[in-house]
């Protein structure tokens, strides 16, 4: 019970970077210590109505840069930057180190928890209710885009013998326990005549979330080298030659094949020339009933007709010659002979 953790110290290195950033080891990281330590306490009693609300130095190549982030630049520069010319002088004596003092403005000073923290303080200071000042300054919050907002004070409020401790608030949500939530935390004290009262205030902006991871892309085929190119170049200038000889020899081909040698188209001139006129001549188209009609619809041709060879008279003597040579005829013969002498006499008798 009671153990509470700095929302600032508890995400350092998450979401918070370090408000003294350098690098030292023993006596010297001391020093510088304890020179942080005594600027802060200077700046912030000097530059108190300033509404200062952060101090980041930086020490390197010799040099401590102090950077004042404030909501009242103004004040803190001065009529021709006398007031800044003063401090960083001031500021000279306390360290070894060249100092160099940059200001900035505070973005959105009401939802700053440390420049809301010193505002109640500055009113309860002027005997304001405690309670009016919290609330009025929780609706301020809220009103210009804080997500939530708590506040507490504590000590002798209203002058009372025995302190205590008040709170307003949680407005809205509050996750003190997420690293990811962007809480600030502000704590001031307000100077009474009955002694200190603390404010302590904190605010939550959102969430701070990782960045998310960028699309890998595409795999890239590689380029061709600079040599790759060349070659595949020389190679190129060696084919296209040939290729347009090949070309050249495909179509000349057909085209040689059809020419003639000058001795044949001289032949086959002469050969037309003395053509029969018989063959040359154009049928003219016949007329009937005086309408011309067209040769493509005549009757084919007549295909002329061929010679038969004439025989030549057989005489008796050739066939009585043949049939003394062939037995086999001569007995045919002799049959017949024998039915017509039969047939004879029939017809006598009838």
């Amino acid at each position: 019970m009671g153990q509470k953790v700095h929302p600032y110290g508890f995400r350092l290195g998450i979401i918070r970077q370090s408000k003294s950033r350098w690098f030292a080891e023993g006596q010297q990281y001391r020093d510088y210590l304890i020179e942080d330590i005594k600027m802060r306490n200077y700046i912030k009693d000097v530059l108190n109505d300033a509404s200062i609300s952060d101090i980041v130095i930086e020490r390197a190549g010799g040099t401590a840069t102090i950077t004042i982030q404030t909501a009242k630049p103004g004040i803190v520069i001065g009529r021709a930057g006398q007031d800044v010319d003063r401090l960083r002088r001031k500021l000279e004596s306390m360290t070894t180190m060249k100092v160099r003092v940059n200001v900035e403005e505070t973005r959105e000073p009401d939802i700053n928890a440390q420049l809301i923290a010193e505002n109640i303080a500055r009113q309860i200071e002027r005997r304001v209710s405690y309670r009016r000042a919290m609330r009025q300054a929780i609706e301020r919050a809220m009103r210009m885009g804080a997500e939530g907002t708590r506040c507490i004070v504590s000590g002798r409020l209203g002058g009372a013998e025995i302190a205590r401790s008040e709170s307003a608030g949680p407005e809205g949500r509050v996750p003190l326990q997420t690293l990811r939530a962007d809480v600030e935390y502000g704590f001031a004290e307000a100077h009474t005549g009955y002694g200190h009262i603390g404010c302590k205030v904190w605010v939550y902006k959102g969430d701070i979330l990782p960045k998310k991871p960028e699309p890998q892309p595409e795999e890239i085929t590689a380029e061709p080298q600079p040599d790759e190119i060349t070659l595949e170049t020389e190679e190129a200038a060696e084919t296209e030659p040939a290729a347009e000889v090949a070309s050249t020899q495909l179509a000349a081909a057909p085209a040689a094949e059809d020419t003639d040698t000058p001795a044949e188209a001289a032949d086959a001139e002469t050969e037309e020339t003395t053509a029969p006129a018989e063959d040359l001549e154009i049928a003219e188209p016949e007329t009937a009933n005086g309408v011309t009609q067209d040769p493509t619809d005549s009757a084919p041709a007549e295909e002329p007709e061929t010679e038969q060879p004439t025989e030549e008279p057989v005489s008796e003597a050739d066939t009585k010659q043949e049939t003394e040579e062939d037995p086999l005829v001569a007995a045919l013969q002799g049959d017949d002979e024998t039915e017509t002498a039969g047939e004879e006499p029939s017809d006598a008798n009838s």
